[in-house]
């Protein structure tokens, strides 16, 4: 394969993937009406940062490691506790909830670990990156590091423009929301996250049965 035709396959099979709902996709928008078009370039730098970890471990033979039924559970339960948390705490927050708050500035690095976290708490990132991932990184190893490296801007180029392209919909678009609508994202974004926590880990205990 060239690198162009690398590039190619890997934005179009991740585009797919980020198009899907997910706690990523639920934690951007959410964000996105406090803190703007920023919001999604900062969420997928910690999304960038953790994947080239993940990359790295698979061409060192960490991703064997990952992929045993013990790991996959634990990533689940941790992930389901974290995104159950998380939601809850939307939840809370809902009464007092304005858009006149969306101005207080916020750290950076607060995204960029949200990025992170929204992630490594998602079971089925896990598993795409050890099994989908695994190949298509293994396959690109073979021409080289450089192969490498197309293969992951590729990937990553897909998640940036998908998620900021929603942060400025969502950042542009408050202007023409009220606190009633805007809570009401909120409510859908926290049940929606809730509903997440619950479903990996139940079908993950399914697909993984002791």
């Amino acid at each position: 394969m060239t690198y162009f035709s690398i590039f190619a396959v890997s934005f179009t099979i991740a585009l797919s993937g980020a198009l899907m709902p997910g706690p990523l996709l639920t934690a951007v928008i959410y964000e996105s009406t406090r803190h703007g078009s920023k919001t999604g370039p900062l969420f997928i730098l910690g999304h960038a940062l953790l994947e080239m970890l993940m990359i790295a471990g698979i061409i060192f033979g960490f991703s064997q490691f990952l992929s045993t039924p013990l790991a996959l559970r634990l990533t689940a339960i941790l992930g389901s506790i974290i995104l159950f948390g998380f939601g809850l705490s939307m939840l809370v927050s809902l009464p007092h909830l304005t858009l006149l708050q969306t101005g207080i500035p916020t750290k950076p690095s607060n995204l960029v670990w949200l990025g992170i976290t929204m992630s490594l708490t998602n079971p089925y990132w896990t598993i795409w990156w050890v099994t989908i991932g695994l190949g298509l990184v293994l396959a690109a190893q073979k021409q080289g590091w450089l192969a490498v490296i197309v293969f992951f801007l590729g990937h990553i180029s897909a998640d940036l423009g998908w998620y900021s392209l929603v942060a400025l919909m969502i950042h542009k678009g408050k202007r023409f929301i009220s606190d009633k609508v805007y809570r009401g994202m909120v409510l859908v974004c926290a049940l929606a996250l809730i509903a997440f926590a619950a479903w990996f880990i139940l079908s993950t205990f399914k697909i993984l049965p002791v």
